[in-house]
């Protein structure tokens, strides 16, 4: 509160608080705006009897409620977060982006073009892919007798395809105008705001109920309680660092003596993020998705239905916790190279206390990573599998405020815009400490 004070004090990050303020409440406006072509009477009549768990909620959840809503930005920043993924991922395959990754600032440039067009590319496939899922019935689960769409003709969906990809295109553009002109990054910004318009609606569903007359205040006590204090693991567990000493030799260049200095590489428990959990429910969500296009009487169509599509059965919750485990470790092995970062502390001159420097640096560091891993696939499988357990003892509806995804967004995000709030802050302070430093001396 002292930091977000002291921002709001100061002249240019009031503005550039103001200014993200006022693009985030575009972004909600544009969010309940339905795209020419829906039915929106239909539309909201189909929301109030289905409902959705698996990969159509998550990104329900990321877009604000905007996709099942069709409306304008029903795409949200799903495009982009496939696509920033996608292009991390393809480092590891194609040597031309290892190489712009290396390359610093130009480099980066480059791939974050190769980014946005990729982005475009899978807007209108997604948004060709809701479309049609939603005429069929299968975005709101068959539970809607309704036509969404009145006029299918090819025209008409072109046209909305069109339109629910250039909403995707303003939403990048407005992410990165937050990034530049705001405070914090613009895309887990809008993420953060998205995810927070659910949150207390649905948290207070549970204690008032639909009607006011169903809820179970008792169940919305537990649940808050539990939700505080997975935040506060959350934060402790997110600031927590695996600090490995560094030190760099003394070199002589012309007649000036560099380095001699003594650090530390930062290593976070949770190198992964939130990748694991958003990949294994995206994963998990496929086979159900295909299961809506088959015949209910099917084997296979029953089987997914049965142990798949409900979030507390078995096979559910083995294949989800494996999968976790799984990328953990894989994205962490590509976010974060050991050798690479050997090759750069030698380049430099720095070495780890009675480790050698080069390849024994690297094995070092991979040691490290591997146990730090180990205990992070536990942390996120904790966080994770905490919406389920509650499902199961208290009883209450699959549709709970938060989840393991929901709850590390909400932490990451707020811990990182605070932690650029107080940089920030202090760069437009450091005269005061100057100005009180003299009046000490006089």
């Amino acid at each position: 509160m002292r930091t977000l004070i002291q921002a709001f004090k100061t002249k240019e990050l009031r503005n550039k608080i103001l200014f993200a303020f006022g693009i985030i409440i575009i972004y909600r406006i544009g969010s309940f705006i339905p795209t020419p072509g829906v039915d929106y009477k239909v539309v909201q009549q189909c929301i109030t009897s289905a409902s959705s768990e698996d990969f159509i909620g998550l990104v329900n959840l990321f877009s604000g409620g905007a996709l099942l809503q069709l409306s304008i930005f029903a795409l949200g920043i799903m495009p982009y977060i496939t696509a920033s993924i996608v292009v991390q991922l393809l480092r590891v395959v194609i040597p031309r982006f290892e190489a712009l990754h290396k390359e610093g600032q130009s480099g980066e440039a480059k791939l974050t073009q190769y980014t946005r067009y990729l982005t475009i590319g899978l807007a209108v496939l997604q948004s060709t892919t809701i479309l049609v899922t939603a005429r069929s019935g299968a975005l709101f689960n068959y539970a809607c007798s309704g036509q969404v769409i009145p006029d299918s003709s090819p025209w008409n969906l072109l046209v909305m395809v069109l339109i629910m990809t250039g909403g995707t295109g303003l939403i990048m553009w407005m992410a990165e105008l937050v990034t530049d002109k705001g405070i914090g990054n613009g895309m887990s910004v809008l993420i953060f705001m998205s995810i927070c318009s659910g949150f207390l609606p649905q948290l207070w569903e549970i204690g008032w109920g639909t009607n006011g007359t169903d809820g179970d205040w008792k169940k919305f006590g537990i649940v808050t309680a539990v939700l505080l204090v997975i935040l506060i693991f959350v934060v402790f567990v997110e600031l927590s660092q695996r600090r490995i000493p560094v030190q760099y030799t003394r070199r002589m260049i012309g007649r000036k003596m560099y380095g001699g200095s003594s650090t530390y590489l930062p290593l976070k428990i949770n190198m992964s993020g939130v990748i694991p959990p958003i990949f294994a429910s995206s994963i998990l969500a496929i086979p159900t998705l295909l299961a809506q296009f088959g015949k209910t009487d099917q084997s296979w169509v029953t089987w997914i239905n049965k142990n798949l599509a409900s979030t507390t059965s078995v096979w559910y919750i083995g294949l989800y916790s494996l999968m976790i485990v799984f990328f953990c470790f894989f994205y962490t092995s590509i976010t974060f190279n050991p050798d690479e970062t050997a090759d750069n502390m030698k380049q430099y001159g720095g070495f780890i206390p009675g480790i050698r420097a080069g390849r024994a640096t690297s094995q070092y560091l991979t040691y490290v990573m591997n146990r730090l891993n180990t205990v992070g696939a536990v942390y996120l499988l904790f966080v994770a599998l905490i919406p389920t357990v509650l499902i199961m003892v208290l009883s209450i509806s699959s549709k709970l405020p938060f989840g393991g995804t929901t709850i590390l967004i909400i932490a990451g995000v707020g811990l990182d815009t605070l932690r650029q709030a107080r940089a920030q802050t202090e760069q437009f302070q450091y005269a005061g400490f100057l100005f009180e430093g003299k009046e000490h001396k006089d």
